[in-house]
């Protein structure tokens, strides 16, 4: 069993640099999950007997890469629940599109709708019955000949919400069939990093950042290239 790089750690939190091929939690398909690859890790580290406690505090879709972080206390466990229902937290992705975006900075707002049965969401101009609020800002960073790119700021956590609002306005993200990219990515992946993570600390308060690198190939070192 490989691990994920881990990217922060203590006494009640551990954060890991997710691949697209992990999946946070357990679900259908039966592939072993990220939060048990984690238990392993931390049971091996500190010889641990018995069941070892690993609180899953948020997700990542499957073929998104970036900080997952993961509680390691119950406590630990109810206080971040919290900070992300009260949106305390912020997040920071990263996104590769082909086509422009139609201003340099935006302000998007969808109401978004999911359909379980096909796993995907369906982003609105105007409210519809059932939907919810959606919304994200984002800003052009840097372009190469072909791709833009984008750090985007959530103000909301739907499901696939960046992907289906970045569909929404003609930019879907590289490799991603199910929201209108032509063409997958090698081994299953799409061009979305979570790239930051800033929360307080639950015992303390202090604030804490976490940053991912995003995966090493060429256009992913042409978006640092243009950040850095």
């Amino acid at each position: 069993m490989t691990f994920p790089p881990v990217l922060y750690e203590d006494n009640h939190l551990i954060a890991v640099n997710k691949r697209v091929s992990d999946i946070v939690q357990g679900d259908k398909t039966g592939d072993l999950s990220l939060d048990k690859i984690m238990k392993a890790y931390l049971k091996e580290k500190y010889s641990k007997p018995g069941n070892v406690f690993l609180g899953v505090i948020h997700r990542l879709d499957r073929p998104v890469s970036g900080v997952v972080l993961f509680a390691r206390t119950g406590k630990a466990l109810a206080r971040m629940n919290e900070q992300f229902k009260s949106r305390e937290t912020k997040k920071v992705y990263w996104a590769i599109v082909r086509n422009r975006p139609p201003e340099e900075e935006g302000h998007l707002v969808h109401y978004m709708i999911r359909n379980r049965e096909k796993n995907k969401s369906y982003a609105y101009s105007r409210e519809r019955a059932g939907s919810k609020k959606a919304e994200l800002k984002y800003r052009v960073v840097g372009s190469s000949s072909k791709y833009w790119f984008l750090e985007i700021r959530l103000m909301t956590g739907r499901h696939h919400q960046i992907r289906a609002q970045l569909a929404a306005i003609g930019c879907p993200v590289r490799g991603d069939l199910k929201y209108g990219y032509p063409r997958s990515d090698p081994g299953g992946g799409i061009h979305l990093h979570a790239r930051e993570l800033h929360f307080n600390h639950p015992v303390g308060g202090r604030e804490i950042k976490i940053i991912a690198d995003p995966p090493v190939d060429e256009l992913w070192s042409i978006f640092l290239s243009t950040c850095s």
